[in-house]
């Protein structure tokens, strides 16, 4: 699991650390993006779990709230992603990931702070623009302290903030809401998140890039189009894009409706969410993303086309597992069978965030996971929830409380969809790659 001592060194910021140092900074800088990555998804998931409780003093629709917890939040975090992101391949990654922290800290507090539907979707859209400095340049971050055959593991570690900050904030939120109530219970997390920035700031040295792929530090970063260039000119590249879009759709269309589905349609009380559900979707979702970066770590050494394999075979799972969760006759056991399709829908995020980072120069890296993070965001995040949204309104007349149902329904097809892009990038990856 180390490297030689000559490669350890030269990604070392000084060049004469030892073995011992470099792996206690890294340690220490995992960490700490864990726990600042994990605030971000405490922050998206605590929303969807205090759905009922804001909409009983709000009077919003799902259409609304899928507004609210999927466009609204994806659009100023996809405006301001690449920016950000640029910025990053730029400056010092560590101190901008600390301020971009305290921002989005401090409009999730705000939160808390609304009393109407339009102006929640304000302190979202300061969430979204905040929270668009966290994820890429932490990645590229990684991609410097790690060489390029641990990153697929050492990134799945880093996504599980997704899962535990699910874990932690259906915990949280179904605790908040018969304890403190919501509006305390945003106050309290951005009041968290406010403090932590600081120690991310005073903990983490910012890496030499470069360093673990045997470059020397380069003196400018690429420009946007250039970046972007490579998107189109690669094959591989142009379909993980695709692929990760199309999953990222599944996975927050679930991700936002699954705990209002088991509340309002299968009867599920709300204090379940923390006792059941809680531990139930971190478990499946770190699951979903630590098996799928194992996975890829372990088979990519024998063949490269594992890297669209893994993802590929994980949303064909997602297709008859998601039915037969919906069709069930009570909240346990409909709780019991999402477990399969839960841990299904995050197994392409860590291969996805790995094989940018692997086929990208060191000064593009944080723009290049930006770039992948716009499909993850606008087409994922930003369309998926707003679609269910949509369509469970739209089947309300019919259905009653059984349209969320029948709404969460129709993400099979795109899983089916992300399958074949995913498949069809494996054609390409060990040209890619050797590149």
């Amino acid at each position: 699991m180390t490297e030689p001592t000559a490669v350890l060194e030269a990604g070392a910021a000084d060049g004469s650390q030892t073995d011992r140092s470099l792996e206690i900074r890294r340690t220490v800088a995992l960490a700490m993006l864990f726990l600042v990555g994990t605030i971000n998804f405490v922050d998206r998931q605590l929303l969807s779990v205090l759905v009922e409780p804001i909409r009983a003093d709000m009077q919003f629709s799902d259409t609304q709230f899928g507004l609210l917890t999927g466009l609204a939040f994806a659009l100023f975090y996809a405006a301001m992603g690449v920016p950000v992101a640029m910025l990053a391949d730029r400056w010092n990654r560590v101190k901008l990931i600390a301020i971009c922290c305290v921002v989005w800290s401090g409009f999730t507090a705000a939160c808390g702070l609304v009393s109407n539907f339009w102006q929640l979707a304000l302190m979202r859209f300061g969430v979204g623009a905040g929270e668009s400095g966290g994820t890429a340049p932490s990645l590229s971050v990684l991609a410097d302290y790690y060489p390029a055959a641990r990153r697929p593991l050492i990134i799945a570690i880093f996504t599980l903030n997704g899962p535990f900050g699910v874990f932690v904030g259906a915990a949280f939120g179904g605790w908040a809401a018969h304890s403190i109530g919501w509006r305390n219970a945003f106050l309290l997390i951005g009041a968290v998140g406010i403090l932590v920035a600081p120690l991310l700031y005073l903990l983490v040295r910012e890496p030499a890039r470069g360093a673990m792929d045997g470059h020397k530090p380069a003196d400018t970063a690429l420009p946007f189009l250039q970046s972007l260039a490579m998107f189109v000119s690669r094959p591989s590249l142009r379909l993980v894009m695709i692929g990760s879009g199309l999953s990222a759709f599944v996975s927050y269309g679930m991700l936002n409706w699954i705990p209002a589905y088991l509340m309002r349609t299968q009867g599920m009380p709300i204090s379940a969410m923390a006792t059941w559900f809680a531990p139930a979707a971190g478990i499946t979702f770190g699951i979903g993303m630590l098996g799928g970066g194992w996975l890829v770590t372990h088979l990519a050494a024998r063949s490269p086309r594992a890297y669209g394999l893994i993802p590929a075979i994980a949303s064909l799972i997602i297709a008859p597992s998601l039915i037969a969760a919906l069709m069930a006759d009570s909240w346990q056991l409909s709780l019991a069978l999402m477990m399969i399709p839960m841990a299904a829908c995050t197994a392409y995020v860590a291969p996805a965030l790995a094989l940018v980072q692997n086929l990208t120069p060191p000064r593009s890296r944080a723009t290049a996971a930006a770039v992948l993070m716009l499909m993850f965001n606008i087409v994922g995040l930003g369309l998926g929830p707003l679609f269910v949204g949509g369509v469970s309104d739209w089947l309300k007349p019919v259905h009653g409380d059984a349209s969320l149902r029948w709404a969460l329904m129709t993400l099979v097809p795109f899983a089916i969809a992300a399958a074949v892009a995913q498949l069809a990038m494996t054609r390409h990856l060990e040209k890619d790659l050797a590149e």
